[in-house]
């Protein structure tokens, strides 16, 4: 017996994507609640989100901006190449390493925070080349974890002020590592990602909680 067709099933349309101004305001207003948390003090940090992929099209703060004032006019849209396509003001230093992450993991949104405790870690680990955090309930926040029994590797990169060949050594991390949801900098911070911003945003509280325990477990220890 053939079914009718109001017995089938409807396709489900996909939600619309966000505009550049709905994704501008959301990073804003995600980097003004880092700043009250204490994790992108001043003028550090910096947040982007992807616009499209192919040929690639990054929306991405501005350069020296106080993040407690942030809003949707500090973002700028730039292409692969750092070139500013939208905006009147200059890029963040630190938007070739975005573009690097959104091209090696296919990322829809990349943050970067300035913590105390990402800070101090990212310095006193840099000699074992990461960081391993494993046995917390918090670590199922991360995408794709199912278990605090997760062993979750965080490369530590040696900062420079050669972003090109920062950018590089920040590839070569990624792709060893490809199982990771975030990296440190060293004396410098933390940088992460997600499929859009609500799951980096996810992936900040996630990180920046687990590198606090980290942080306060050692200094109890020592």
């Amino acid at each position: 017996m053939l079914l009718s067709m109001t017995a089938l099933p409807r396709a489900r349309s996909k939600p619309p994507r966000p505009s550049s101004r709905q994704l501008a305001n959301a990073l804003a207003q995600m980097g003004r609640a880092f700043y009250a948390r204490g994790w992108s003090l001043g003028t550090s940090g910096n947040f982007s989100a992807v616009l499209q992929h192919e040929p690639v099209r990054l929306l991405i703060t501005a350069s020296g901006l106080d993040k407690a004032a942030l809003n949707a006019q500090h973002f700028l849209e730039i292409d692969g190449e750092c070139n500013v396509l939208r905006g009147s003001r200059k890029p963040s230093a630190e938007a070739l390493l975005h573009l690097t992450v959104a091209r090696v993991h296919g990322a829809g949104a990349i943050l970067h925070t300035h913590s105390v405790w990402s800070t101090l870690l990212s310095d006193l680990h840099a000699a074992e080349g990461g960081l391993a955090i494993s046995g917390y309930e918090m670590l199922k926040g991360l995408e794709g974890v199912k278990t605090h029994e997760h062993r979750e590797w965080l490369p530590i990169v040696e900062n420079s002020q050669d972003i090109p060949a920062l950018a590089a050594g920040i590839e070569a991390a990624l792709l060893n590592h490809r199982e990771s949801h975030g990296f440190l900098l060293r004396g410098h911070g933390l940088y992460t990602w997600g499929d859009d911003v609500a799951q980096a945003g996810r992936h900040v509280e996630i990180l920046e909680f687990l590198l606090e325990v980290l942080g306060r477990r050692e200094s109890k220890v020592s």
